[in-house]
């Protein structure tokens, strides 16, 4: 059986290869990911039992450090590839952008007040210091001498409050108003409209300090709390009614000029395919080591050539591509486990933009949770990850990601890949072939055919797509792609984050970031929560899991075990693989490092030659 599948999969990748060749040469990229605060396969019971030993990346030892030790070369200029067919939209804000290609320009010219350390958890080593109340309620963050923004304004305490007061705003229809945002004391009622004040909020008179007070003590409170400013005095105010939310987030001074405080300036952008940055001199820890960086759209079909060329020096490496990446000779290849999975969402409802919450249908065309359990079973993620990714892609069983280890169940009993038992499920939920055609109706005796939304990037994405078609024909689902094609990824996100009645099914991905409460993606109020699953359970072992009681680590282990036990019983999404982030690096850059413990590389980044 594996041999044939591979045979299926080897085939599809052959006719993909000869139809590419036919085009005019442009390939279509597979990294897209829709981060939250952010691309497009299942594990066997032995890797359940034992993830040590069957993981599929056993052998393979990536460094996270360049090896490069040379002196930093004075004024050095650096290219910094985006891997990516798609035009990066250009929403530079914090507060408004929604995908991953904007938070990689925003990146390199704002960041955090607080730093983080190897557990993503924050530290007093970045631009400002925090103290925490003895009831875990409150924080204050005091802002360290010489910290400004790019135009030589101070960055005040206020910057920090404004994004709040947009991230709460009635008017707000970005996707971070999450429960870290409303568990701010007097959040509620200022995001309903009925005052204009955040009463949980205070700004000292000279703008050093800020303290937020929230609701609930939580231990989320040490990796969730939002510590990015918005420079108000340079994108305009909205409480005073200079602008409003929709034109403010339109704005030149998001789009055209953007500032941060970051160690390199923003000094021209080519809208949706280069960044052009130049030093920070007044940058609060010191004069950056490189004189400019420049970040520039690369195809995934050119990046290994730009990177052989010394046309990129910096790039994420396409993991299809891994074999050959590994032969050029002026670059080194550090990966690591990406705060990121891949997944199967199943569409169950409608986003209510107006009450802002998610509303599960129960009517839905896939509401009956033994189909997705057979949709589950019948996807062969492994072989995917093993002969497509050279097991830089391996089986993802929870939507707690394995880098959280204290909260990941390792031993969660989640479907793997079997079709006879997903045909059982479908025979247990009344979806059978009733006309002999091999194609099953559903329990009502009507056609049943699914609507696939995914896509398109690299050489692997068209044969991924067919190949879970193909998993899902063996067990008698017909699946289609929606309007016969991949779509792009700014254009497959907004159909999915509208709920486009036309989509059933999607692949979609998602960067975690680094606080393991899944209520942004998940809960019952989150416009991430795409599939739009909703249950009085999952609100309360969410609820749970940011609880003050949830400062146990015990306790909270336990609850985030019942709701990825929830999640595997109910699959509102399906998660197909985990992931190796991978990076091509020349060998003159010199101090940089993807290990999650080195904060603030960015200032230190420099080239030898």
């Amino acid at each position: 059986m594996a041999k044939k599948q591979f045979m299926l999969l080897a085939s599809l990748l052959l006719v993909l290869s000869v139809f590419l060749a036919a085009c005019t040469g442009k390939e279509k990229d597979g990294a897209g990911e829709k981060e939250p605060a952010k691309d497009p396969e299942k594990g066997t019971e032995e890797t359940k039992e034992d993830p040590v030993e069957e993981d599929p990346t056993a052998g393979l030892d990536f460094p996270m450090d360049v090896s490069n030790k040379a002196d930093v070369k004075e004024d050095g200029e650096l290219t910094w590839a985006m891997v990516t067919d798609t035009p990066f939209e250009g929403t530079l804000s914090r507060v408004f952008y929604s995908g991953t290609f904007d938070a990689e320009v925003i990146s390199k010219f704002d960041e955090s007040l607080l730093g983080s350390d190897g557990d993503y958890l924050i530290t007093n080593d970045g631009a400002a210091t925090y103290e925490i109340s003895d009831d875990n309620k409150t924080i204050t963050l005091t802002i360290k001498d010489g910290v400004k923004w790019h135009d030589g304004e101070p960055v005040k305490a206020s910057d920090l409050l404004y994004s709040y007061q947009l991230l709460g705003h009635p008017d707000y229809t970005g996707d971070r108003y999450d429960f870290m945002i409303e568990n701010v004391v007097g959040m509620p009622d200022y995001n309903a409209g009925k005052t204009t004040e955040i009463s949980g909020i205070e700004v000292s008179e000279d703008e050093k300090k800020i303290s937020i007070t929230y609701t609930e003590a939580t231990p989320s409170l040490l990796s969730g709390i939002w510590t990015y400013a918005t420079p108000r005095h340079h994108v305009g105010d909205v409480m005073t009614g200079e602008l409003t939310i929709e034109e403010l987030e339109a704005s030149d001074k998001i789009r055209v000029n953007p500032i941060g405080f970051g160690p390199y300036k923003v000094e021209k952008i080519i809208p949706g395919e280069s960044v052009l940055y130049v030093r920070n001199d007044d940058y609060w820890q010191g004069k950056p080591n490189l004189k400019s960086l420049v970040l520039k759209v690369v195809s995934s079909a050119s990046i290994l050539e730009a990177l052989k060329k010394g046309e990129a020096d910096i790039a994420s490496v396409p993991v299809d591509q891994y074999l050959n990446a590994k032969e050029i000779d002026n670059i080194e290849l550090l990966a690591k486990v990406d705060l990121a999975y891949t997944y199967i969402g199943f569409k169950l409802g409608k986003w209510d933009a107006e009450k802002k919450t998610n509303v599960t249908d129960p009517n839905a065309k896939l509401a009956n949770k033994l189909v997705r359990q057979a949709m589950w079973y019948a996807m062969d993620n492994e072989t995917v990850g093993k002969e497509l990714y050279h097991g830089l892609r391996f089986p993802a069983t929870s939507l707690i990601i394995p880098v959280f280890a204290s909260f990941h169940d390792a031993d969660l009993e989640t479907p793997s890949y079997d079709p006879e038992k997903a045909k059982e499920l479908l025979d247990e939920a009344g979806y059978k072939d009733v006309n002999g055609d091999g194609i099953r109706e559903n329990d009502k005796g009507e056609e049943f055919v699914l609507n696939f939304a995914s896509m398109s990037g690299g050489e692997t994405a068209e044969p991924i797509a067919q190949w879970y078609m193909q998993n899902w024909a063996d067990v008698g689902i017909k699946v289609q792609l929606l309007d016969g094609r991949l779509h792009e990824f700014n254009s497959f996100y907004d159909m999915v984050k509208a709920d486009d009645p036309k989509i059933d099914i999607y692949q979609g991905a998602w960067g975690t970031g680094s606080d393991p409460d899944p209520s942004g993606l998940y809960g019952r109020d989150a416009a991430f929560n795409y599939s739009r699953y909703t249950s009085e359970k999952n609100d309360e072992l969410l609820a749970a899991g940011v609880s003050e009681k949830a400062f146990d680590s015990d306790y909270r282990k336990d609850i985030y075990k019942q709701w990825q036990a929830l999640m595997a019983e109910e699959v509102p999404v399906a998660p197909t693989v985990y992931r190796y982030a991978l990076m091509g690096v020349n060998k003159r850059v010199v101090n940089y490092s993807i290990d999650p413990a080195t904060d603030l590389w960015l200032y230190h980044l420099g080239v030898s030659e």
